[in-house]
């Protein structure tokens, strides 16, 4: 009989590393977080510190830097993390710049040793590691040295059952460095800038003994110090939602009697429908009639707002529905978005309210809110959205606007169609010398439906559906008036 020794994992206290970690941070581990100058290294590792230092379970913060922690602490005490409760008796600070400066390991490890045998903290922390290694080599210290001091630091923390983080600015994480040998866990963030926007990023390049999420990960940092998103499709434990089979024969109402009928008697609960047509056909109209109708149906549902606030004077029916609490907005105007942060707003959201139907008004502002370098595939994007939405079982009404070219139908400039189970187009005519809306079900999967082409129109009401445009008098074999002119002419 096998005995497998069990690693204790501690939960960071950063919303999302966990899952990204494969369950938290092992106890005891040898960790370096690294990446340049400015990507948020010494606030994950505050932040984390914070989170997990106790009286019971106490922290070191060795600092290399040449201001003094005092300055350091200035700014870390904008966090919401930050516990000054805590400074001096669940956590010490420790200044090793004259130590480095000398420029020999040895020193620097016995000032380290002396201060671990006093205190006996769990966690340990070296801030900035990379200093270390610079003074070494500024003494033309060999890098033998170096691999040394590395392999004893990890050897005295593992045998002192302290949880370890080496903190420290490298560009390069393919460069051959003793720490990335001798270290458990290498966790590198970086940031990059495209034209205004600055994204970062975080990826677990090592951590021994448990499956981390592959890939780089998404990460903000704000007042409450910093969140990482992971993956769409790739979390610990997804919402699984019912067999979508079984919802076919139950039909919601989208908010307009003779739509429904068209759909076949409404739209299969768990289904997501496009709604693409130009601007001002009447797309966000409809939106709001398909939560309207869920309020009224006992049901709550949450709005994404990409374009115009729903909350203001020019679409009323979804500032009422909110202010009575029967939607949640998702409204975030914070810049530089990734498709996983606005999913986990969205699915926040979702949970919260125990939502049922989700707009999503609309894709064209949806694109722009995601920052410049998440747009180059937006195809890939809009399919992890429906993916993680569909996950949770909620009916998604999606808005996309298109250029009407009077003479073809186009379901989406971004060739993503597909993804839907159903599409809804509207479109403008020229009629009687009269700009006219009508709208068509184009596709509806696993269920028939109407293929005919209706007249609309929107008043306070909201949208009526009228005649099939062959019942009209101005068009001829199914065509517009301008085509009928075009077709004369010739």
């Amino acid at each position: 009989m096998t005995t497998h020794v069990m690693i204790n994992r501690l939960t960071t206290g950063v919303p999302g590393l966990d899952e990204v970690l494969g369950g938290g941070l092992p106890e005891f581990s040898f960790n370096l977080i690294a990446g340049p100058p400015g990507c948020g290294k010494t606030t994950l590792a505050h932040q984390m510190m914070f989170a997990l230092a106790t009286p019971e379970r106490p922290a070191l913060y060795f600092t290399v830097l040449g201001e003094p922690p005092l300055k350091m602490l200035r700014y870390q005490q904008q966090f919401a993390f930050f516990d000054s409760g805590k400074v001096n008796q669940s956590i010490r600070f420790i200044n090793l710049s004259d130590e480095t400066a000398a420029g020999d390991l040895d020193v620097v490890l016995a000032k380290i040793t002396a201060e671990v045998q006093a205190q006996s903290p769990a966690l340990v922390f070296v801030d900035s590691f990379r200093s270390v290694v610079l003074a070494n080599q500024i003494k033309g210290k060999p890098n033998g040295e170096l691999q040394r001091f590395v392999q004893q630091l990890g050897m005295l923390m593992t045998s002192w059952q302290a949880t370890t983080f080496l903190i420290g600015e490298y560009f390069n994480e393919t460069d051959a460095n003793p720490v990335f040998t001798v270290a458990d866990g290498l966790i590198w963030v970086r940031q990059s800038v495209q034209r205004n926007s600055m994204v970062r990023k975080m990826e677990i390049l090592k951590m021994r003994g448990q499956p981390t999420l592959p890939g780089l990960h998404t990460f903000r940092i704000d007042q409450q110090g910093i969140h990482v998103f992971a993956p769409v499709g790739q979390r610990l434990a997804p919402p699984v939602a019912e067999p979508r089979g079984e919802h076919l024969s139950e039909r919601l109402s989208i908010g307009v009697p003779a739509l429904d009928l068209m759909l076949g008697g409404g739209l299969p609960r768990g289904y997501s429908v496009l709604v693409a047509g130009p601007s001002g056909s009447g797309k966000s109209i409809l939106a709001a009639a398909f939560l309207a109708e869920g309020a009224r149906q006992g049901e709550t549902g949450v709005i994404a707002a990409f374009e115009q606030q729903p909350s203001g004077s020019r679409n009323k029916v979804v500032a009422d529905l909110i202010a009575a609490g029967s939607v949640g907005i998702v409204d975030s105007r914070a810049p530089d978005l990734s498709i996983d942060e606005i999913v986990l707003l969205l699915i926040a959201e979702i949970q919260h309210l125990k939502a049922t139907r989700v707009v999503i008004d609309s894709l064209s502002g949806f694109e722009l809110a995601l920052a410049p370098t998440f747009r180059d595939d937006f195809r890939e994007s809009l399919s992890r959205l429906v993916t993680a939405l569909a996950s949770t079982g909620v009916t998604v009404m999606m808005t996309c606007e298109l250029e009407d070219r009077y003479t073809d139908l186009r379901f989406s400039p971004y060739g993503t169609a597909f993804l839907t189970d159903a599409i809804i187009v509207q479109r403008y005519i020229e009629l009687d010398s009269r700009l006219r809306r009508m709208m068509a079900v184009v596709k509806l999967r696993a269920s028939a439906h109407s293929d005919e082409m209706r007249l609309f129109s929107i008043d306070g009401d909201g949208i009526h559906l009228g005649e099939t445009l062959t019942d009209r008098a101005g068009l001829l074999g199914g065509r517009p008036t301008h085509q009928r002119t075009e077709r004369l002419a010739r």
